[in-house]
């Protein structure tokens, strides 16, 4: 078997791509071309995903430079925090897809890039974290983003897993995007081909599985975890409305659910940055086949 590995360009590409289709898709609660929310519209995820493109996949760059790089970039190209979760579980992604090794799976590539991480990606994560400055963030007892770490990034990540997807999906191999995300995308995928409907409803499906699945840790963050839980439930009981596909006929009823979100300042950020992690996991795995 001959090594393997995709050039830089090809993951700014599939980077891209990933981040410019999430935004194309009705997310209730997030940013979409549907409608803005929460101070911000599509044009600051653009300018955000362009700017950190050429830094999440410069070849030679371990994971937490490649964290920071897109982090400090991103917040000059659109003046707030719109991609930090992304850029946090895109960065290993891509690492992954540019190993030069004969692993075909991306996941195998990323247990591989998990498991070399240190010291110094925890630390330039660590100040990712703090130049982002995400909301609701607050205080660790153990290695806290404020100070220095003393242990690797996928150690200090297993401190907050209990509590954190992003967190979580470190110490898991990604458990989240490769065993629900991409069986949803596909299954939801060939539902849109078989209605002959636009493929952006599979990410609605995508998103709105993942918000029913366990709370969202923005939400929870920011607003705590009864209202986490709310948003959940609420994900769950309109079931029928994106099950086994969102579709033309359930998209006004989404939309409503998107304006009672937003009029509750409810963002479910997680949620919608483990939807670009899943499509960029997506178009990664295919490239590598």
């Amino acid at each position: 078997m001959t090594m393997s590995h995709l050039d830089a360009a090809t993951i700014a590409k599939h980077f891209l791509t990933s981040c410019n289709e999430e935004l194309k898709a009705l997310k209730p609660g997030n940013v979409h071309i549907f409608a803005p929310g929460h101070r911000m519209d599509v044009t600051h995820f653009e300018n955000a995903a362009q700017a950190a493109a050429p830094h999440i996949s410069v070849p030679g760059h371990k994971v937490g430079k490649r964290i920071l790089n897109a982090v400090q970039v991103s917040m000059m190209a659109s003046g707030c925090n719109t991609n930090l979760g992304i850029i946090l579980l895109c960065a290993p992604l891509a690492c992954a897809a540019a190993l030069e090794v004969r692993e075909k799976k991306l996941r195998n590539r990323l247990s591989s890039v998990l498991n070399t991480l240190d010291v110094e990606d925890a630390a330039n994560a660590f100040e990712a974290i703090r130049c982002a400055s995400p909301a609701g963030l607050g205080k660790a007892a153990q290695e806290d983003v404020q100070g220095a770490p003393s242990i690797s990034l996928r150690e200090a990540m297993a401190l907050a897993a209990h509590k954190d997807r992003i967190s979580n999906a470190y110490v898991t191999d990604f458990a989240d995007i490769f065993d629900l995300g991409v069986p949803i995308l596909h299954a939801a995928r060939q539902q849109c081909l078989e209605r002959k409907i636009d493929a952006s409803f599979a990410l609605t499906t995508l998103h709105m599985s993942f918000l029913a699945q366990f709370p969202d840790s923005h939400i929870e963050r920011k607003h705590g975890t009864k209202k986490a839980r709310r948003v959940m439930t609420e994900a769950k009981d309109r079931f029928e409305l994106w099950h086994p596909i969102s579709c033309p006929e359930t998209f006004e009823s989404l939309m409503a659910f998107d304006t009672w979100l937003k009029k509750h300042n409810l963002n479910p950020g997680t949620t919608a940055d483990m939807v670009v992690a899943t499509l960029f996991a997506e178009h990664l795995s295919k490239s590598l086949a």
